[in-house]
């Protein structure tokens, strides 16, 4: 090839390459969306885990969300009050009283006292045990089948398996709701930090058959309910449960719990 004619490539591919520099820089001033400034700077503020426990598909979707008026300001279970009073600075709002939550497992069959119906040597996924035959190998349909499925949602390692049950690290957990969505038994819920006094079971089966599936299951026999002064305390569907709102932490139903199960 001659000298001019790599010359003139040269200078057509140098050319087209500044055009369509020219051009995307004139398309992107042009065509630009702007960004509200309070977005950027909430955005700045969230923490940056992007993982979904606001509603929302990251923490860029949220800040614009609260500008919008979309979401609240306190909407980040991760970052929690001190984030929203930042929050609350930048939008000019009050950011109220933040509870601080955290995920519970209602579950206290451990492997001693949750009796199985056969053994399962298969995929570890919860989801999948779920599948199998009566719901799982446990004899009690409602308990956690301990394959960890919730342990590998969680981003914050606040979860793991202990003795066949999973149980959640209170002060790692972000309350994000990742494993109260994958867990397919339903077992977990955000519940308040503060609270002292939870039911560690979600059996509505009647009583003899709870204590044929489990040592410690709720049997549903009331003594809680009679036992509470303050009305927090109600069985419904075989199966006890304590309003936060109502429950002052005297220890009352716990203590006379004949299967010890409300922590």
């Amino acid at each position: 090839m001659s000298v001019t004619g790599i010359l003139i490539a040269a200078l057509v591919v140098g050319g087209t390459g500044l055009f369509i520099g020219v051009f995307l820089g004139f398309a992107g001033t042009k065509f630009a969306v702007e960004v509200d400034e309070r977005e950027e700077a909430i955005a700045g503020v969230l923490p940056g885990n992007n993982c979904g426990g606001c509603g929302y598909a990251g923490c860029s979707g949220l800040a614009a969300a609260i500008v919008k008026g979309e979401a609240e300001i306190g909407a980040c279970p991760v970052g929690g009050a001190p984030v929203a009073a930042e929050i609350g600075k930048i939008m000019g709002q009050e950011a109220g009283e933040q509870v601080r939550k955290t995920a519970f497992v209602k579950c206290g069959g451990t492997c001693e006292k949750a009796k199985q119906d056969y053994e399962y040597h298969g995929l570890g996924d919860c989801i999948m045990v779920n599948m199998m035959q009566s719901g799982g190998p446990k004899s009690c349909n409602y308990g956690c089948l301990g394959e960890g499925t919730c342990v590998k949602a969680c981003p914050f390692d606040a979860i793991h398996i202990v003795d066949g049950i999973a149980v959640v690290d209170k002060e790692a957990c972000k309350a994000c709701g990742k494993c109260v969505a994958v867990c397919p038994k339903h077992l977990i819920e955000l519940v308040p930090y503060d609270q002292k006094h939870l039911v560690q079971c979600s059996s509505k089966d009647k009583g003899k058959d709870v204590m044929k599936a489990c040592s410690v299951g709720c049997i549903g026999c009331k003594m809680c309910e009679r036992m509470c002064k303050f009305d927090a305390v109600k069985v419904t569907d075989n199966i006890a449960y304590i309003d936060p709102e109502k429950c002052t932490n005297c220890g009352a139903c716990a203590e006379k719990c004949p299967k010890k199960i409300i922590l």
